[in-house]
């Protein structure tokens, strides 16, 4: 499997969590953390509403769109979900994505965690890993992400790790327009957390993913 899918070894450990592209057996953990509340039910942080999505369906659309994304993976344009593990068991997803990274050493980054796991710090820790990984491993430059005005959890992490603000863009939530804030992060200006990413697995991967 490693020879064709180098990916499969590739692990980010941080002092609480454990960080490995997705598998199945572990998707179907992630399923379980979807239907048990990613949000309250008057909030919507994502720009496409997947979890408002009928529940008979929910665990499928999960599913496929993470396969999606692992079949259409390419040195040109590339997302990694990370399955997040926290004690053994998956309690979130972390995303890192390039587009022509071997051009212009850029990433964005998106996440979400189960409900009972917010409000520990875990968010910005995972988030953390993936910049780590992508500053120190892959030789990025610069780190983007965005997020609602009313995402005050994402706002947060961000203001902790160094991002500044980079314009808005109008989008479209729920039928109505809306400014979602862009966010960018220079390498120098992470700020960087008292504690040392554990990489393993990262030697095969750098060709698949522009970083070679």
């Amino acid at each position: 499997m490693s020879r064709h899918w180098p990916l499969h070894d590739l692990v980010l450990r941080t002092p609480r969590l454990e960080l490995r592209p997705d598998d199945d057996p572990g998707l179907a953990e992630l399923v379980e953390v979807a239907y048990a509340g990613v949000h309250p039910p008057g909030e919507m942080p994502f720009l496409v509403p997947w979890t408002e999505a009928d529940p008979a369906y929910l665990g499928r659309g999960v599913l496929q769109y993470s396969w999606s994304q692992r079949a259409a993976l390419a040195p040109e344009r590339w997302k990694v979900q990370f399955l997040v593990r926290h004690e053994g068991a998956v309690i979130g997803m972390q995303s890192l994505e390039g587009v022509d990274f071997a051009i212009t050493r850029e990433v964005s980054t998106g996440s979400w965690l189960g409900m009972r796991h917010q409000g520990r710090g875990l968010g910005t820790e995972m988030r953390a890993a993936v910049l780590l990984f992508a500053f120190d491993h892959l030789g990025a430059v610069r780190a983007r992400s965005d997020a609602f005005p009313d995402n005050h959890a994402s706002h947060a992490v961000s203001a902790r790790l160094g991002y500044r603000r980079d314009g808005t863009t109008t989008v479209v939530r729920r039928g109505r327009s809306l400014q979602d804030v862009r966010l960018l992060l220079d390498a120098p200006d992470l700020v960087r957390p008292p504690w040392t990413l554990d990489v393993e697995g990262v030697e095969g991967c750098r060709g698949l993913l522009g970083a070679a």
